[in-house]
């Protein structure tokens, strides 16, 4: 599973006028331009040729990754759109959240180990942090667990600097799966670093069953 949480993503349906598209971004579902069959034509014309961007980001373990920016000069705003196909820049594989959206179900970046439970209504665990793939939630029930169109959510959780101080957090930090209910992950104000939405390859097909060794 952490090999596909950095390609992740949230989704939601805007009018088609920039205008309007910057007035209604806060709120995001699976749908729309944040759904699978969106495109980078698709957020130009939603947000302005001058707000979208594609080229090399930064990715996992020192690589590069193509992906489109929307919003690059923009913190509060900035969106990343990863494509399947890259040539045509169509065909959603993940969604990086702006800090100023909420994705389904209200989650927002900030929000506690704690309150993101309660949304889920069912435990998670959470990967050890201090590594590349460090602190991605592993939710496999619950409401965040994905829906039938195959939109999966995901959440990159972080302790504050602030917090940890002399605290040791070795137990929760590694290649190891944490629990939501460790106490630890409280005592060092543990929040939501980053939403994603992710959708699965359209073109992927399932070894057949029929194969012969």
């Amino acid at each position: 599973m952490l090999t596909r949480l950095p390609f992740l993503a949230l989704c939601a349906a805007l009018a088609s006028q920039p205008a309007l598209a910057q007035t209604q971004t806060d709120i995001v579902s699976c749908s729309g331009i944040f759904g699978p069959e969106s495109s980078e034509s698709q957020l130009i014309q939603t947000f302005g040729a001058d707000n979208v961007i594609s080229g090399d980001v930064p990715g996992p373990e020192g690589i590069t990754i193509f992906a489109t920016t929307v919003y690059p000069d923009d913190p509060d705003r900035q969106m990343e759109f990863g494509w399947y196909d890259e040539e045509n820049r169509d065909t959603v594989s993940y969604v990086e959240l702006s800090p100023s959206q909420a994705g389904p179900h209200g989650v927002r970046i900030g929000m506690s180990v704690a309150e993101i439970e309660a949304i889920n209504g069912a435990p998670f665990n959470i990967g050890g942090f201090g590594w590349d793939y460090g602190g991605y939630a592993e939710i496999e029930q619950g409401n965040l667990a994905g829906d039938s169109n195959g939109c999966f959510i995901s959440l990159r959780f972080s302790p504050s600097e602030e917090a940890i101080g002399e605290t040791d957090i070795t137990p929760i930090s590694g290649e190891i799966s944490i629990p939501s209910s460790e106490p630890l992950l409280e005592q060092v104000d543990t929040r939501v670093q980053s939403i994603t939405l992710g959708y699965p390859d359209p073109n992927y097909q399932e070894p057949s069953t029929d194969e012969q060794d």
